[in-house]
């Protein structure tokens, strides 16, 4: 029996140590996300929400280990990348972040194309926009995905480069469709969007 008392009075302190140190790198995370503005802010929180939802639905054995273990990782890389983009443009801006694993490109690309090959600020198939490789325990490759405008207007300017190109000219005013920007000038130039839920469906 004092055996048995112990153990559960190691136990207890166990958890409530555990539940300290959560609640104070809760509370640093807060700290810092009252640094950016009120977009930002609302993105980090709505993170911060998808992260309980998760926690709930493991806790309920509604969902496996591995799933919570990706899901977990990848609101880590956006809560990440989110960040990074806010600091680096000084803007209170968030493109609608998208968090793929290697296995989970086939979600965004019909045809996948090789990671190895992306470049930070090339756009591919003019939807996407890579923004770079986040490691929250795995890999997660980060990209913004372009507004219907951006869109638009690369398809125009890749429908205009194959027009000229099968004239046999080459004129100045075109561009390949895929191009080359800073993640942070890229944050200047859209539109704000509404963040894609960060667990996978």
């Amino acid at each position: 029996m004092r055996r048995v008392k112990i153990f559960r009075i190691g136990l207890l302190i166990l958890l409530t140590l555990a539940g300290t140190i959560a609640a104070e790198a809760q509370s640093r995370r807060d700290e810092q996300d009252t640094e950016f503005g009120p977009v930002v802010r609302a993105y980090l929180g709505y993170l911060r929400n998808e992260q309980e939802v998760v926690d709930d639905r493991v806790s309920r054995r509604e969902v496996s280990r591995a799933y919570y273990r990706r899901n977990s990782n990848r609101i880590r890389a956006l809560r990440q990348m989110a960040i990074q983009l806010a600091e680096e443009s000084g803007n209170d801006y968030l493109p609608e972040l998208e968090a793929a694993a290697r296995d989970e490109l086939k979600n965004l690309f019909e045809d996948p194309p090789q990671p190895g090959t992306f470049q930070a600020g090339e756009v591919l198939n003019n939807t996407f926009r890579f923004l770079g490789v986040v490691r929250a325990t795995e890999v997660f490759y980060l990209f913004a995905r372009l507004d219907p405008y951006e869109q638009a207007e690369l398809m125009q300017k890749e429908k205009q480069r194959t027009q000229a190109e099968a004239a046999g000219e080459t004129p100045q005013a075109t561009k390949p469709a895929t191009t080359i920007t800073t993640p942070a000038n890229a944050a200047q130039t859209t539109q704000t969007t509404r963040p894609r839920r960060a667990t996978a469906p």
